[in-house]
């Protein structure tokens, strides 16, 4: 299976605690010698990682930006879950999702992953194509989340929709022009959070399968948040109405 580049201290530290046999090899700015690059160093070192001190300029090329933070790791692909009928199947307790259909920017991926880990949701599930793809610069900004969310990619996502629907969870999707507002939907069942692209927002498949539109209350001058915001959002509001139910 082909390595793949990790770069960032977070996302990198992440790999190292959850999976350190997972990492082939770490490059690190030879320069740096504070205490950060100290204990990565030394977690690295604990675990077996061979980790190689190497000019800052040499990290540029390899990422294609300065932005690594001065650490890079090779590591082998890791899979939290198999497939669709795997997870859910392992799910203790009313599955919560996030759909994401077709988010074409590394940075609002990875702030959705990050969301995503920070309430609990069971997974995220992204179509193969028309989509950015959990690359580098995505791990990065989701600050290790990438490591353990279940980050599952389906073929066809309307045929997944309808699956999930089969299995009992209720699909709620967002949009301006939502039936109902984010306040009035109900969380605590079986749910998957369905959020559309950046500019065009859920396709009409996506949009029909759906089984209620719901509308996030704005009430400034802006007509919209961006898709991690959005994501956020909401997801915290069904966390929030599940601790409600069990308290």
């Amino acid at each position: 299976m082909k390595n793949k580049m990790i770069f960032g201290f977070h996302a990198v530290t992440s790999r190292l605690r959850h999976e350190a046999s997972s990492v082939e090899e770490i490059f690190i700015d030879a320069g740096r010698t504070d205490r950060r690059m100290q204990d990565l160093v030394a977690n690295a070192k604990a675990a077996g990682v061979r980790v190689m001190p190497v000019d800052s300029s040499r990290l540029d090329k390899i990422v294609g930006t300065r932005r690594h933070q001065g650490v890079i790791a090779f590591a082998s692909q890791l899979s939290l879950a198999r497939n669709l009928d795997e997870l859910l199947d392992a799910i203790d307790g009313p599955p919560l999702l996030l759909v994401l259909d077709g988010i074409t920017d590394p940075h609002n991926l990875g702030a959705c992953l990050r969301v995503a880990d920070g309430v609990g949701a069971h997974a995220v599930i992204v179509p193969k194509d028309r989509a950015v793809g959990l690359n580098a610069t995505a791990a990065k900004v989701a600050s290790g989340a990438a490591e353990t969310v279940p980050y599952i990619t389906v073929t066809n996502l309307a045929r997944t929709l309808r699956e999930l629907k089969d299995r009992g969870i209720w699909l709620i999707g967002t949009s301006d022009d939502g039936d109902k507002g984010l306040y009035e939907a109900d969380f605590t069942g079986p749910c998957a959070l369905v959020m559309g692209s950046e500019g065009e927002g859920m396709r009409r498949l996506t949009r029909e399968t759906c089984d209620v539109l719901v509308n996030i209350p704005m009430f400034g001058s802006v007509e919209s948040l961006n898709v991690s915001v959005a994501s956020g959002v909401c997801l915290y509001e069904a966390r929030r109405q599940r601790m409600a139910q069990e308290a």
